[in-house]
């Protein structure tokens, strides 16, 4: 065991030297942060409750000739739980057998910490003038890519005089106006008939929707809103039931599914 001193104070009760402790049959060993001014009354209990608890009681102790292990109370201490004490001397530190280097206070183990290699500081240097090329780079081609035509304006007629007349590039592709005396070989689009809307009876009903009651020449009657086949909604008609062919069928289909919800409810 050995006592390294001059450490420069740390954690919250300002550690300034350590303890270190190694056992020669588990290899084990235990630093152990302390004050350089305790005495051997001091350091008695901490070897106590940190070595011997653990460990067991030592039967020999090998350590240099510090005064906290040289006083009369550390060997009277020792002698009495049956513990031989071994000194060695400044010029004998191999002594201690589980290193031949003696523990040097900090200043004499600074030299033995490794150095930044040389090209270390060069690599620091080409990498933050690289960083700084980069984003010099990256702030140019920002701003020329603003002077860039982004988007387009174009005239519109006026059926469509409340459009935005603004649109992205991406949207605009390029228009070629052929010239029939140029391709006279090319097919022309089949003309495209007109479709005229004949307001007959669109024919066969699909389905009736819904019925209400109306009053007519002082009479009530009952007209049913009826849907065709491959129509669209705006053409679905009011008819009446003499008016709708199969009328009996398609209204037996609706009471019968009415019935359906109403036991199911």
């Amino acid at each position: 065991m050995d006592w390294v001193t001059g450490l420069v104070p740390g954690g919250k009760e300002n550690f300034n030297s350590c303890l270190i402790i190694v056992d020669s049959f588990s290899k084990r060993m235990r630093c152990l942060p302390r004050h350089k001014e305790e005495t051997a009354m001091d350091t008695s209990p901490l070897f106590w409750y940190d070595i011997i608890s653990t460990c067991g009681v030592p039967k020999i102790i090998i350590s240099d000739r510090d005064p906290k292990f040289t006083s009369e109370f550390w060997t009277k201490l020792y002698d009495m739980l049956g513990t031989k004490l071994a000194f060695s001397t400044a010029y004998h530190p191999q002594l201690v057998e589980k290193g031949s280097n003696p523990l040097l206070p900090v200043d004499h183990l600074k030299k033995y910490l490794l150095t930044i290699h040389p090209t270390a500081k060069d690599f620091h240097e080409m990498w933050k003038r690289a960083c700084d090329a980069a984003a010099k780079s990256k702030a140019e081609a920002k701003k020329y890519n603003k002077k860039r035509e982004n988007a387009v304006e174009v005239k519109l007629t006026e059926e469509f005089s409340r459009k935005q007349p603004v649109f992205p590039v991406s949207l605009v592709k390029p228009y070629f106006q052929t010239e029939e005396g140029k391709f006279p070989s090319r097919k022309k689009n089949p003309t495209q008939l007109e479709i005229v809307e004949v307001e007959d009876f669109p024919g066969p009903v699909k389905k009736i929707i819904k019925a209400r009651k109306i009053r007519l020449n002082g009479k009530d009657q009952r007209k049913y809103l009826v849907t065709f086949p491959n129509q669209t909604a705006d053409k679905n008609k009011w008819l009446a039931e003499d008016a709708i062919p199969d009328g009996n069928l398609h209204l037996r289909i609706i009471r019968a599914s009415r019935r359906t919800e109403q036991s199911h409810q």
